[in-house]
């Protein structure tokens, strides 16, 4: 197993550096006397520090091992990095003509500035849409370092989550935003130095250097013309992510709301000295593209390091399972001893940070919702809601937790890139549009934008349906067993939604498509294994395909114990399975993981999935890409508010 390379030496180098991190909180938290010093470090952070911290939250885990594993992907590409034109402009958007506003009274967050415009109603409304974009959100963070502290511990994935929240909890409570914006500071050092000591790792281990890797990378042909290293996407597919149209109409929408609304960054702004100072902070907060891009080329250069070495049977287990391991295994088998314990506790570091952050962030908009922290006056009262926001900082901190072990069991195989951006995606464009009625049409009625809220988020459910799907089969029995129908690796991918094709249909594939269909054949025969790598798995054939299909396992096991069980229970049933083609090989390969007991997990459900209808490979659903609904969304809830603010109008003239 993967977690027997982490030795204990590892493991003083992880507590060492958490050690270190907190001690370095405590001591640059600070009185906390006021609400002021606890949400806004009383506003005499250095804007180089808040920039920073910007910049760690905003990277955190999600681009660390989320990126590489979508690069590592057989059709991954460097196209992802586009969206960073539309985030630099939005920054500076955010710079010159947000922060004004912001620094024109004593606020403490955007919501604040709302109520201010439109009233106690709207800064509610705004208040509940942060709390729901942070729960669907930020979970996907804390799913991120579970993930890699469950590959170097043999604890439940559900374990991992809580060790994370507990960590973030104790550091919000140590020192407020202080603590928060210094330990950020701290994970983005190490997350840029950790990102470049693995890139040069790993390119000083293939044989022929830099010369060798673009030789490589150039030429994988599933992922683009210029392979692993295509940047620009011009096709006008409304289903595609990440485009050159995305990246500079809808991704600005997004960042607009994400660094100039949502309280997790704005508050940072108001953490600085000035409104000068935080237009410093979110410019040059820009640099951060850097880190996207070094990770980027870290999961370029880990598909030609597992082309050239290829994988071992564990390995080839885990990213079965999960691309996202890609990164986190290669770290754990790879690097000397020591090397790994400080990236990897970067790593979890960067998670709890982010997650302290939100926690900060959300026991403020909370309390807000019943006093304003800038009308209260006498220093027992401000020690009254310290501790106030301690107690809310422990709520939303279980509550957060609670959801990622949720989220995690009904995920499915969904990179957590996507995941992230999906799941704001049902929040980011209603949270803009309330700003932005504030701002320029204040006489939108609450009523009105309320209505836009609702439609917004309806219209998300129906293109993003993942939420839908998961209320659906929390609902019903009959889905829930659905879920059972295939499982790859140790991890249930299958879900309603997902095509069934026919084995003898395989070939009509793109190579972009294996990933999201289910495969169903009859099985005629399996074969022992005749080789390393993956030829030292059992190989299944298929009735009317030539389609070669390993069976892998997430440990070694005697294969010939194996063999008998599975040829009884599978040759000349018909079933189903996910498939994945692997770097090194190019061969398909199906994880149809074998129980403790030698049985296929996959026997369970087959008899339904047997009784589904096919779909036609030529017939795939495609529907419009979550990236546009950040404009679509944020224009429908403006102007349901201003239509609604245009008929108050009209009916209090037609009384008068």
């Amino acid at each position: 197993m993967l977690h027997e390379y982490f030795t204990w030496i590892d493991w003083i180098v992880v507590f060492a550096y958490l050690g270190l991190t907190t001690w370095v909180g405590h001591k640059m938290a600070g009185s906390q006397a006021s609400i002021k010093d606890f949400f806004l470090g009383g506003r005499s952070l250095p804007w180089q520090a808040v920039s920073g911290s910007i910049i760690a939250t905003e990277i955190s885990g999600v681009t660390f091992i989320g990126v590489p594993g979508m690069v590592f992907a057989l059709s991954g590409n460097f196209t992802y990095l586009q969206w960073a034109i539309g985030s630099v402009l939005a920054r500076f958007i955010v710079g010159y003509f947000f922060v004004k506003v912001y620094y024109e009274k004593e606020i403490y967050s955007p919501y604040d500035f709302m109520e201010n415009r439109l009233g106690k109603g709207v800064k509610r409304l705004a208040t509940l849409i942060f709390s729901v974009g942070s729960i669907l959100g930020q979970s996907v963070r804390v799913l991120v370092a579970a993930l890699a502290l469950d590959v170097v511990t043999p604890w439940s994935f559900a374990a991992c989550i809580c060790v994370i929240g507990v960590f973030a909890i104790g550091w919000t409570l140590m020192g407020g935003m202080r603590t928060v914006i210094w330990t950020d500071v701290m994970q983005f050092v190490l997350f840029t130095l950790g990102g470049m000591v693995a890139f040069f790792w790993i390119i000083g281990s293939i044989d022929g250097g830099f010369a060798e890797f673009f030789n490589i990378g150039r030429n994988v042909t599933a992922a683009g013309t210029n392979g692993k290293f295509t940047l620009w996407d011009l096709t006008t597919n409304p289903a595609a992510q990440f485009t050159l149209w995305v990246a500079i109409i809808a991704v600005p929408f997004q960042n607009l709301s994400a660094f100039g609304v949502d309280q997790l960054n704005a508050q940072r702004m108001f953490c600085c000295r000035s409104a000068v100072d935080a237009r410093k902070a979110i410019i040059w907060s820009s640099v951060g593209q850097f880190l996207t891009f070094l990770m980027l080329m870290v999961g370029a250069a880990l598909f030609v390091y597992y082309t050239h070495h290829g994988v071992s049977p564990v390995e080839a287990a885990r990213f079965a399972e999960e691309k996202d391991y890609v990164f986190p295994a290669w770290i754990t088998t790879t690097l000397p001893i020591g090397l790994r314990g400080l990236i990897l506790a970067g790593i979890f570091a960067a998670a709890i940070s982010s997650l302290d952050s939100v926690l900060a962030a959300l026991s403020q908009t909370t309390l807000s919702l019943f006093v304003k922290p800038e009308e209260v006056t006498t220093a027992a009262a401000h020690q009254r809601l310290v501790k106030i926001s301690r107690v809310l900082v422990v709520v939303w901190g279980i509550g957060l937790s609670l959801f990622a072990i949720l989220l995690d069991s009904m995920r499915g195989d969904i990179n957590v890139v996507s995941l992230a951006f999906g799941m704001v995606a049902y929040t980011v464009g209603p949270m803009l549009g309330l700003f932005l009625a504030a701002l320029l049409a204040p006489r939108s009625s609450v009523t009105g934008l309320t209505i836009g809220v609702i439609l917004s988020f309806l219209a998300v459910t129906y293109v993003r349906t993942e939420l839908h799907n998961i209320l659906i089969k929390k609902a019903d029995d009959k889905d829930a067993k659905i879920e059972q129908l295939a499982k790859w690796g140790a991890h249930t991918v299958s879900r309603p939604e997902v095509p069934i094709i026919d084995v003898a249909s395989a070939s009509q594939l793109a190579a972009n498509e294996w990933e999201k269909v289910i495969l169903r054949g009859k099985v005629t025969s399996i074969d022992a294994p005749d080789g390393e790598g993956l030829n030292a798995w059992p190989l299944v054939r298929f009735e009317g395909s030539d389609l070669r299909v390993f069976i892998g396992r997430a440990e070694k096991r005697d294969v010939a114990r194996d063999l008998a069980p599975l040829r009884e229970t599978l040759v000349g049933k018909t079933v189903a399975f996910r498939s994945e083609i692997f770097p090194n090989s190019g061969k398909l390969a199906a994880l149809l993981t074998l129980g403790k007991d030698g049985e296929p997990e996959l026997q369970a459900g087959v008899e339904d999935l047997t009784k589904a209808e096919f779909t036609d490979p030529a017939k795939l659903d495609v529907k419009l890409s979550y990236a546009w609904m950040y404009p679509i969304t944020c224009l429908l809830t403006m102007g349901c508010g201003i239509f609604g603010g245009m008929l108050s109008d009209k009916k209090r003239a037609d009384v008068a």
